[in-house]
């Protein structure tokens, strides 16, 4: 190619920025400039200030598809609509509402949500801001736009897709159409989220602003080089290593397992998630079976097409976890009363309890059904979801390698040992030598600052040391000059120190500047990790005001919110505030991204 230079053009670029310009376009075949082209016309388009509103309801707009992500689901689901809708000739662009601007709402015509629900029917946290305003009384009146709500969540949780349910139910309140009915999906939500678009995109179609002939739908996949591992083509990565970290005596089984990633074209960033394809145990399989009395050979359709119904209950459905639409379809298929009753309107925490601590083949064994086939049986279950895992080595520092913290899950309930699915199967079945099928999902809201002399304080009991491991590693591997703090708690400092020798050879070479830690069961009083928080709160705080960035990471239920009350109850101490000036603080250490969770 032969452009005219751009320095002999009005340009507000400036010569050096002109000149590097420049040499790009001329090493451009005529395809790839006009790809550029493109690229460069959807920026400015995504760029544009929202349509104002104008007088005729189908008055064209630009859609804004905000979405609320704890784990990276939501964010697929809403860049999936973003390109689907350029595809349609349709403006649109996908944001996170952590980085929304919650003013750009009242200028807003077609606003498209996608959320899933964290917790016990939280938002997940990268949404809090927008969902507290968009219920609190600034939120302004949106008469004139038109909404359509996608909810994730998970149903085995009593709060199923509650935050999506808000959001849908205020829109409408501050005055903005529904244009198509909200869906709540499931953890199996693929073909439930594709349905939803289509139809959504076919409903916005109609008000729509048409984007530029020149746009294209990109998505990021050019910058990629061959096979790309995900959930329907994991990698296969080999067991280099998988040992117990507890030591002799301990009552957990605590696992460091290391895998290779050789070959994969696999990358990650400290705080990402491992993704784990795994398989139910035999010896549950084969319960299962003989309780429903079938062979285990029948031929049933299921997600890989047609295989026995052995393999299926292996590698493609959910055997342990007793879900509600799971205990609703058995209800009706057995007649059972005390199962209906457990299903009636309003039932739902009853039916949860029930389900606490059983399993599929406990109500197959307690209300039996005669004449069911393989196939019924299976379309009752869902999916067998891939396990998610911390991810604690750092890419630089171990490039083939990924490492993971485990735990073994093993308890006794109604009568019967339990295992977890993915957790026992690392420790009991898999050895080095095997492989596992795996694949990398990013967690952008769990990220080290990126100016390496920023302080960082790291909260993480148990297995939720794991991400902070690859944190350290990699601030040791990138010589980041900034201070490192550690709390850890786990139950006795003799078996249950996780990495004990690395925690105490980074303080000894002053990569790690403090570590405290909490053993609940070696004393007379139960200590942790928020109390160790409490007694180094002026400390702690100086750090705050320091810049310092506070990073969580454990169990959501108990943990998480008794670190999260420590915080404030720190900040209001030290710094000398009242419950809500604290409570404002803090949240604004959340909005500014200097305070990040990764619980579950």
């Amino acid at each position: 190619m032969n452009p005219t230079p751009l320095t002999d053009q009005a340009s507000p670029l400036d010569r050096q920025q002109a000149e590097r310009l420049s040499r790009l376009v001329e090493a451009l075949s005529p395809g790839q400039a006009s790809w550029v082209s493109g690229y460069l016309a959807g920026l400015a388009a995504a760029g544009q200030p929202a349509a104002p509103a104008a007088a005729g309801p189908d008055a064209g707009a630009r859609i804004t598809i905000l979405y609320g992500s704890e784990t990276g689901n939501a964010e697929a689901i809403a860049e999936r609509a973003r390109v689907r809708a350029v595809e349609r000739g349709l403006q649109a662009r996908a944001v996170d509402m952590a980085d929304y601007k919650p003013r750009e709402l009242r200028q807003e015509r077609l606003v498209m949500i996608v959320t899933a629900t964290h917790g016990e029917g939280e938002p997940p946290d990268p949404a809090e801001g927008f969902h507290e305003f968009v219920h609190g009384r600034k939120a302004p009146k949106l008469e004139g736009t038109r909404f359509a709500v996608l909810a994730l969540g998970d149903s085995s949780y009593e709060h199923f897709c509650r935050t999506g349910r808000e959001f849908d139910q205020r829109l409408a309140a501050l005055g903005a159409e529904r244009i198509h009915e909200r869906v709540d999906c499931d953890v199996d939500f693929e073909e439930g989220a594709e349905r939803w678009i289509e139809r959504a995109l076919d409903a916005f179609a109609r008000h729509a602003e048409p984007a530029p002939s020149n746009v294209v739908a990109f998505t990021g996949s050019g910058e990629r080089q061959g096979t790309v591992h995900d959930r329907k083509n994991p990698f296969h990565a080999e067991v280099l290593e998988n040992l117990v970290l507890n030591g002799r005596g301990s009552d957990k089984e605590t696992r460091h397992i290391e895998l290779s990633l050789e070959g994969s074209g696999l990358t990650f960033e400290p705080g990402d998630v491992l993704c784990m394809v795994a398989q139910n145990r035999p010896e549950t399989v084969a319960e299962l079976i003989g309780t429903l009395g079938l062979s285990g050979e029948e031929t049933v359709a299921g997600p890989r097409g047609e295989v026995t119904l052995a393999e299926a209950l292996t590698h493609d459905y959910e055997i342990t976890t007793l879900t509600p639409p799971f205990l609703e379809a058995w209800a009706q298929a057995s007649g059972a009363e005390a199962l209906q009753a457990l299903t009636g309107e309003g039932r739902r925490r009853e039916m949860l309890e029930f389900a606490h601590g059983r399993h599929v083949v406990d109500v197959v064994g307690q209300f039996p059904v005669t004449g069911l086939t393989a196939q019924q049986f299976v379309d009752m279950l869902r999916r067998l979801q891939p396990r998610e895992y911390s991810i604690a080595s750092s890419h630089n520092a171990n490039p083939d390698e990924v490492h993971l913290t485990v735990a073994a899950v093993r308890y006794h309930s109604h009568g019967r040992d339990r295992h977890g699915v993915a957790s026992t199967w690392l420790a009991d079945s898999v050895s080095e030598g095997d492989t596992v099928p795996v694949y990398v999902q990013r967690n952008k809201h769990f990220r080290l600052p990126s100016d390496p002399s920023t302080p960082v304080i790291m909260i993480g009991p148990g297995t939720g040391v794991a991400p902070f491991r690859a944190f350290v590693e990699e601030r040791e591997c990138r010589g980041a000059g900034g201070r490192n703090w550690l709390f850890f708690g786990d139950r006795r400092f003799r078996t249950d120190f996780l990495y004990q020798t690395e925690w105490q050879r980074w303080l000894r070479d002053g990569v790690l500047d403090r570590l405290d830690v909490a053993f609940s069961r070696d004393g007379r009083d139960k200590v942790y990790v928020q109390d160790r928080m409490r007694e180094n709160a002026a400390e702690l705080y100086a750090w705050l005001q320091d810049g310092a960035h506070v990073y969580v990471c454990g169990d959501a239920e108990r943990m998480a919110p008794d670190v999260h009350r420590a915080l404030i109850e720190i900040v209001a101490g030290e710094g000398g505030l009242g419950e809500e000036q604290a409570t404002d603080y803090v949240k604004g250490l959340q909005r500014d991204r200097r305070y990040q969770r990764d619980v579950y």
